[in-house]
This record gives structure tokens, C-alpha cells and sequence, in this order.
């Protein structure tokens, strides 16, 4: 039996090639991966030998000859096959073991130049791989470290790879390969228009419990070719399994911490609408005011926090988040977390790599929407004052309001005073009920909206909308304007007293 390997990850390399020796295996290997095997002892033929050329083009040519493609692809029951090997002195390859070269983590770092990243694309890898997988009934194809065990115990145990598991192997190549090319395609599109083919290539990060519901089944994947992902570089320090609601909550709470960069913010999620969202003078102060938003929604929550959570905090979130989520911990804040509650999930976020602006997508029947990243916020220079003129606290409390607001789903309403919300009503079908629910909530937790700021991610269509939280004190907002009856409202907030704002640009999330 014959096995040709050809390994950038050498991981788990020389137990597998012993193995494969010890069961009485030939090896040929191609440049390094052969000088890798050549240094352990084991006996090893290199590829140019087999092809009787020698690497070409600084090793971008070695395993493209008829040599090495025609012993893959051979088919043993055909005899005009055999013939033809025979005929050419060429032998058969029953096992190729290849892995690619390192595409992603290249291009993925930061600073990286394009004539590097191009360098990473395998052009023989793949196309070994693909060969091997098309003949699977009598080649079969290894392409990860993580089969070499398996392979090697149904050698050990059978003498041979059945024909059920080489047809396996082949699926796993295919995908293997496809979703190499795919995150090369992906690289080639970043910034680019919406393309004509569009391959979404993902890899299981983490097996889940269940989906949304515990009769579904779920788990995390990542996009490959991206530079970073919702769990790159986090590491989970405290509390049971990650569950998909927790996922789902923490990638929304993210969202809105980004676009509050300035001082402790803290964020808290709950069914992926914010119900606190707060800035502070430190993180405790921040936590206190997003939990004060909304203390009855935040049960069981997602917080995310900008800051190191220290001892006093952590007992606190410990009383009732589900998960929290900080860039790190003091030792006695661990401590106290997980000496106060066994189910919270703890997770601390080494990730310091900037994101890039991603399309968005939506599954339909049968296909996928997909859009533009909405990740930009209009600066509020470009806002057009229609009535009044907010001051400077109404300023920031506008803008912070918009920015919470982009993220709350349709139709949302926000309403914030001093950089706290404190009154949210989202995804409802009528703007009125939004409104309406926004206020109610801010009384129900004893906030004063007397001198609020609410927000609004699309026009009101009527003056109904604005005068329920002009009624409730409101004396500031802002909305992106556009409506056939914009000098109706535009009426209704001047007659209050109040000041406005037009962004021109609406926030819609479904």
C-alpha cells in the first residue's frame, strides 16, 4: 500500500506516518513535509523522484505532474486504467494525506500585505484532495489531523479503509476544499459590490445545547476568511455551556458597545432587544444605571461591559445575569461570581483586532437576503435642526439615544436621559405603541421623563407618535424625518416647547 502526504500543519504528522509504516505502508512525501519525515527516521520517497522533475517556481510546482495525478486517480477495475499505469511505469496511490497551506491566518493578520496573502493559496493541495475524493472506491482522502486517528485504528483493525468511510472522507474533503476556495473568494470581495456568486463558507466553532428551543438542534459556526468572529479570542471563565440565546444576545449586546466607545458603558441584552443601556463614571456606576433601566426585562440577561469588572461589581452581576461579558476580572471579582452563582457564564474578551464591516444576512425559503453592514452612524453635524435648539446635554442625549435606538428592532423607540435609557419600546407593529410602551416603561421603574431625549429608528408618520412623550415631558428628539406629514409633527414638537432633529437617514432591524 502506498501513501502519498504532503502536510503544512505537521500536528499529529509522525504518530500517523508511523503508523502507517508500521502496518507495512510506503510513503512518498513532497519537500518539506518529506524532510519532516526524512529527520524521524522513517523511510520516505520524494516527489521528485516519482515525477523525475524537480520543484519548480520557489515549490509553487512540485505535485502537478501526470505521475502523482494519474496514480490518484487511477480506477483499479478499469483495465484500460491499469494498462495505462503499467504502460507509463506509474504506481497507484491507496491513501493521499494533505492539509493546505495556512490561507485564513495569513491573510486574517493585521498588516499583511496582498502579494503575502496570495502566496497562501494551495494550488496542489486541493487539487490532490479533489482527486483522491473523486476516487474514493479506490483512493481514500485524509485532509485534517483530526481523522489520522481513526484512519489508522480501521487499518490496524480491518487491514483496509471501508468503502463507507473512504465515501466519507471524500465528503469531508470536498467540503473541505470548497470552503478553502470559499474564504479565498470571500478575501478577493472585502469592500467590494455585492458580487454575482456569493459562497458563505462556515466551520463549527461550537456544538450547542439545542437552538432557541430545546426541541432544536444548534451550533456556532464561524465564517471562515474573516478576521474576526462573535468568539475569537474569548475565553469562557465561569459557568455552564454557551447556549444559542446567549450567543444570539451577546452578538446584539456587542453591537451597541461598539458604537459607545466613549468612558464605562455597560449594555444589557435581553432576546435580542437592549433593555438597559447606560454610561458611567466607572464600570460599577454604568452597570447600575443599565440594570435601573429595565431591572425586571434584565433578569437572566446578557451583560456587556468596556471596563474590568472588579470584586463589588461581579457580586452584583452575579445576582442575575446569565452571562456577562468584559474585556477582564480582578481575582476577587472571579471569586466572588463564582461563589455567589454556579450558573452564570463568565466570559473575558482577549480580542483586540479591529472588525470589519460585514454584509448582513437573512435566511428566506429557498434562498438568503443579503445587504450592506448598517454600521455607520451619521454624524450629527449633518443632522438638520426643524424645531428648537437642544442644548448640550440634549445633545448628548440625542445622539446617545440614536445610537442605542440603530439597534433595537423595528419599530423602536428609545428613550434616554443623562446617557441612561430608560424607557425602550421595541419591535412593535404601530410606532404609537412603540412610543406609548417606551413611556410606560420608564414610569413603571420610576425614572423622570421630565427632560427626556427619545429617539426614533424611522419617521413618525403622525404628530400621535411624538405627543405621547411630549405629554410624558419629553423636550427633545430625533427621528430621520421624511414623512408626508413631517410639518405636522414638525408642528406638534414646536408647540411643546420642545426641539428636533432630522438625521435623513433611518435605522430599520428585523
Amino acid at each position: 500500500m502506498r501513501a502519498l502526504i504532503s502536510t503544512w500543519d505537521k500536528t499529529g504528522l509522525d504518530t500517523f506516518a508511523r503508523g502507517l509504516v508500521g502496518l507495512g505502508w510506503r510513503l512518498v512525501a513532497s519537500g518539506k513535509t518529506a524532510a519532516a519525515l526524512d529527520a524521524i527516521g522513517l523511510p520516505v520517497e520524494y516527489v521528485e523522484t516519482v515525477t523525475e522533475s524537480p520543484e519548480m517556481l520557489g515549490g509553487r510546482v512540485k505535485t502537478l505532474h501526470p505521475r502523482v495525478h494519474a496514480g490518484i486517480l487511477a480506477r483499479r477495475d478499469e483495465a484500460d486504467d491499469v494498462a495505462t499505469l503499467e504502460e507509463h511505469g506509474i504506481e497507484a496511490f491507496d491513501l493521499v494525506c494533505v492539509n493546505l497551506y495556512p490561507f485564513e491566518s495569513v491573510a486574517s493578520q493585521q498588516g499583511v500585505t496582498e502579494a503575502e496573502a496570495v502566496e497562501m493559496i494551495d494550488i496542489g493541495g486541493p487539487s490532490m484532495l479533489r482527486g483522491a475524493a473523486k476516487n474514493f472506491a479506490h483512493c481514500a482522502p485524509v485532509c485534517r489531523p483530526g481523522q489520522y486517528h481513526q484512519v489508522l485504528e480501521e487499518l490496524r483493525t480491518d487491514g483496509e479503509l471501508s468503502l463507507e468511510t473512504r465515501r466519507r472522507l471524500a465528503a469531508e474533503a470536498f467540503a473541505h476544499t470548497a470552503a478553502y476556495e470559499a474564504a479565498i473568494a470571500t478575501w478577493f470581495n472585502v469592500g467590494e459590490e455585492l458580487p454575482e456568486s456569493l459562497v458563505i463558507s462556515l466551520e463549527k466553532s461550537l456544538d450547542l445545547a439545542y437552538g432557541e428551543n430545546p426541541h432544536q438542534r444548534g451550533a456556532y459556526y464561524a465564517e471562515r476568511g474573516v478576521r474576526r468572529h462573535l468568539l475569537s479570542r474569548v475565553e469562557q471563565l465561569h459557568g455552564p455551556e454557551l447556549s444559542f440565546n446567549n450567543l444570539f444576545d451577546l452578538d446584539g449586546a456587542l453591537a451597541i458597545a461598539r458604537e459607545l466607545a466613549t468612558g464605562p458603558v455597560c449594555v444589557i441584552v435581553k432576546h435580542a432587544n437592549p433593555c438597559g443601556v447606560a454610561v458611567g463614571a466607572t464600570a460599577e456606576e454604568a452597570y447600575g444605571r443599565a440594570l435601573a433601566s429595565d431591572p425586571t426585562s434584565a433578569y437572566g440577561g446578557v451583560v456587556v461591559l468596556n471596563d474590568e469588572v472588579e470584586a463589588s461589581l461581579g457580586e452584583k452581576i452575579a445576582v442575575s445575569a446569565d452571562l456577562v461579558f468584559a474585556p477582564g476580572y480582578t481575582e476577587e471579582a472571579l471569586a466572588a461570581i463564582r461563589e455567589r452563582r454556579k450558573m452564570i457564564r463568565v466570559l473575558v474578551d482577549h480580542e483586540r483586532r479591529a472588525g470589519q464591516g460585514e454584509r448582513g444576512y437573512k435566511r428566506v425559503l429557498g434562498g438568503m437576503l443579503v445587504q450592506d453592514p448598517d454600521c455607520e452612524l451619521e454624524d450629527r453635524k449633518g443632522w438638520e435642526v426643524v424645531t428648537g435648539e437642544p442644548t448640550a446635554p440634549q445633545w448628548r442625549d440625542l445622539v446617545f439615544a440614536w445610537q442605542v435606538c440603530k439597534h433595537v428592532a423595528s419599530n423602536a423607540i428609545v428613550l434616554a436621559k443623562d446617557l441612561q435609557t430608560i424607557g425602550i419600546g421595541a419591535g412593535q407593529m404601530s410606532r404609537v405603541d412603540a412610543v406609548r410602551i417606551a413611556v410606560e416603561k420608564a414610569r413603571e421603574f420610576g425614572h423622570d421623563t421630565a427632560g427626556s431625549a427619545l429617539a426614533s429608528d424611522a419617521f413618525f408618520p403622525f404628530a400621535d407618535g411624538p405627543e405621547i412623550a411630549l405629554d410624558a415631558g419629553t423636550t427633545a428628539i430625533v427621528q430621520p424625518g421624511g414623512s408626508r406629514r413631517d410639518e405636522e409633527v414638525i408642528a406638534a414638537v414646536a408647540e411643546a416647547g420642545a426641539a428636533m432633529a432630522f438625521t435623513g437617514r433611518r435605522h430599520f432591524r428585523h
